[in-house]
């Protein structure tokens, strides 16, 4: 058995959402184990990859506001989605993957999970795109499709702190509670990975890092704006 943390957010505006992640991938090196994160957002929203053109982005969505993400990626819309962050520290199993070999394997947890629901999903075999820059249209190899249309993405930031994994699900059109979903992910994981879960408790240094990053970075126009 291995224990991960859990962390709940709730639902926050998006530059909050983005510091915590990124305060999650630099915690890493001090709390040394995987952090599980759900969250939601308090107003319809979209966050695109770090290395997109904002002025393209813009172009390409009317939800406002628009966040960079500390990942890359294309544009996600965050108005009826179910988020989730996972956070892995260097030296992890997960850390060590390559970028392929994580993202199939989180889509495939994100495939258990829905199975539990009875929601029959499929990994993507190969990609189809169909505009460029859009996470959810089309698809990537692995993402989780359910009737051939795309419903979960991620994006990644790998780096010498650990791994980053953000991930968006858009629940099929089927009488599902997200609730349930985040059930069954803690129950795939400790069928797949022998995982037990901690509730992750007050971390006075982390919401301190949570605030500073929010104000500093993903709160500025410039910033969101700089390419």
């Amino acid at each position: 058995m291995t224990t991960w943390l859990l962390l709940n957010s709730g639902p926050h505006p998006a530059a909050y959402n983005m510091a915590v992640d990124e305060a999650l991938l630099e915690a890493m090196p001090r709390w040394q184990r995987p952090v599980l994160r759900f969250y939601g957002w308090t107003e319809p929203a979209a966050t695109f990859g770090y290395f997109q053109g904002y002025t393209e982005v813009a172009r390409r969505t009317l939800l406002r506001p628009l966040v960079r993400r500390p990942t890359g990626g294309g544009i996600v819309p965050h108005d009826a989605d179910w988020t989730y962050s996972l956070a892995f520290p260097a030296g992890h199993d997960w850390h060590g993957l390559a970028a392929v070999e994580s993202y199939e394997r989180a889509h495939e947890w994100i495939q258990a999970a829905f199975q539990r629901l009875n929601v029959a999903t499929e990994l993507a075999p190969c990609a189809r795109h169909t505009a460029p820059g859009a996470c959810f249209e089309g698809y990537e190899r692995s993402d989780v499709l359910w009737q051939g249309r795309k419903i979960a993405g991620a994006a990644q930031r790998r780096n010498k702190l650990g791994l980053l994994i953000q991930g968006s699900v858009q629940p099929p059109p089927l009488p599902l509670l997200r609730a349930d979903w985040e059930r069954t992910m803690g129950e795939a994981a400790r069928e797949m990975w022998k995982v037990e879960w901690e509730t992750m408790g007050r971390d006075p240094l982390f919401e301190g890092r949570v605030e500073e990053l929010m104000r500093a970075k993903y709160s500025d126009v410039e910033y969101n704006q700089k390419r």
